[in-house]
Parts: structure tokens; C-alpha cells; sequence
């Protein structure tokens, strides 16, 4: 997969994608990332790549120019998406990320200071995106989360013991609790099923406790899942326990 970032904070993107699982999937090849500083490309004598606003308003706008001509530069596939990192975008989640790993070539342009010439949205990008109801300073951390949860995505990114597999929302529930030696550490215990060597009581206990976690954290999510049988019968006794839990309270 190769992703191109336009941004006018370069060492921010940098700082990032060096490090940890992104850092390693760029040095073997997996993953291409490119970081451009769409300043570049600006057609001002001072390199300002940002305007006052049509109409009036507060603060200044990135002109449509610089973007346009970074855009033109960039040798893109036959499968390139362009994404606009924009409150108004719709929200990333798990199934978005999964579908942009699907992708042979991404585009993300970051959005900064009071926003963008609507012609960039309107005739350059495909899909705006969005990673939360709240406003940032700026699009870098917004795509660099992108970029982070689509890279782990792309295969052998990941290793088998790091697979994506099982991870929260892409079961469509929460990930159940995990647990690490000592057993036992200041009277905080490990439970004994965990440590029973009975696979099939584990793998039981785990879906049991990720269905837990998921009505207690994330109803809503649930309320999505379609569940099993088997997850029926779990979700019962989950109810009845957690029911017993609030009267000795």
C-alpha cells in the first residue's frame, strides 16, 4: 500500500511514522508513505498558501491553488482515493479502516486553520473523513490515526501473535480482558480459568467476558451484533449476574 500525506507540518507526520509497528512496515516494504508539504507548491511569491475568506469571516483559508498543483504532481494509480481529513466528514471507525486497507493508493490532505476552499472537497477529494465530534488544531493527528489503523491492517503488518483479528470492533465487540505473569501481585488475581489449561473453558470465558464488556461499555454496539446461540445463552447469565452484582451493592 503506498499512502501520500499533503501537510504543511511535515516533522509532525515524520516524528510518527518511524516509530513502532508503522516504522517497521515501511522498512520492510509493506507500506509506503510519503509526506509533502503542500507549501511547495504554492504559486505566491512568499510561499503563503493560505488567503482571506469570500464574504467576510474570522481567520484565513487554504487556497484551492496549492492543493490542486500538489495533487497534479503525485503519480497516482488507476485505484487512488483521496481523503480530506474534516469534522463534517463521515466518522472512522474499525469497518472504514478495514475497507481503505483495501486501497492500492491514498491520498490524505490535512486540513488546517479555519478550514478549506470547497472546491478542494467539492472537485479533488473522494471522501472526507472524520475521527470524532470534537475540532483539532489541525488534520495531522487526524491522519495520522488513519494511517495508523489502516496500516496494521495491510497484510503481514502484523505478525500472527499481533493479528488483527480478534482486535475490539472488528468482532464487533469489545475485546475481552487479558492477563500477564504474576498470577498473583498484591492480592490482585488472575482468574483460575485462565490458568486451568482447559482451551475450550477459555475460549468460552473470553466470549463471555467480551459480551460483558460490550453491555457494559458499548450498548450500542451490541445492540448492533447479531448473537448466536451460544452468545444468547452467555448473554442471559451475564444479565442474571450482573443483576445479583447491583442488589448486593
Amino acid at each position: 500500500m503506498r499512502i501520500d500525506i499533503l501537510t504543511l507540518f511535515p516533522d509532525l507526520i515524520h516524528s510518527v511514522i518511524k516509530e513502532s509497528i508503522i516504522g517497521r512496515a515501511i522498512e520492510s516494504g509493506k507500506v509506503e508513505i510519503n509526506v509533502i508539504n503542500f507549501r511547495e507548491y504554492s504559486t505566491n511569491k512568499h510561499k503563503k498558501v493560505d488567503d482571506y475568506i469570500f464574504g467576510g469571516g474570522a481567520g484565513m483559508l487554504i487556497s484551492v491553488q496549492p492543493i490542486y498543483d500538489c495533487l497534479q504532481a503525485i503519480n497516482k494509480s488507476v485505484n487512488t482515493k483521496v481523503l480530506l481529513t474534516s469534522p463534517r466528514g463521515v466518522t472512522f471507525n474499525q469497518e472504514k479502516a478495514e475497507n481503505l486497507a483495501h486501497e492500492e493508493h491514498l491520498i490524505i490532505i490535512c486540513g488546517h486553520y479555519e478550514g478549506i476552499d470547497e472546491r478542494v472537497s467539492e472537485y479533488l477529494v473522494d471522501e472526507e473523513i472524520s475521527i470524532g465530534d470534537y475540532v483539532l488544531t489541525g488534520g495531522e493527528l487526524a491522519a495520522l490515526i488513519i494511517v495508523d489503523a489502516v496500516s496494521r491492517l495491510v497484510p503481514d503488518v502484523l505478525n500472527k501473535a499481533d493479528s488483527h483479528i480478534n482486535d475490539s470492533f472488528s468482532t464487533k465487540l469489545l475485546e475481552y480482558p487479558q492477563y500477564t505473569r504474576p498470577a498473583e501481585y498484591m492480592g490482585m488475581k488472575v482468574p483460575d480459568v485462565l490458568m486451568s489449561g482447559n482451551h475450550k473453558e477459555i475460549e468460552t470465558y473470553r466470549l463471555k467476558e467480551s459480551i460483558r464488556i460490550t453491555y457494559k461499555r458499548r450498548p450500542d454496539l451490541l445492540s448492533k451484533y447479531q448473537l448466536n446461540k451460544q452468545e444468547s445463552k452467555l448473554f442471559k447469565e451475564i444479565i442474571t449476574e450482573e443483576q445479583k452484582t447491583v442488589e448486593k451493592e
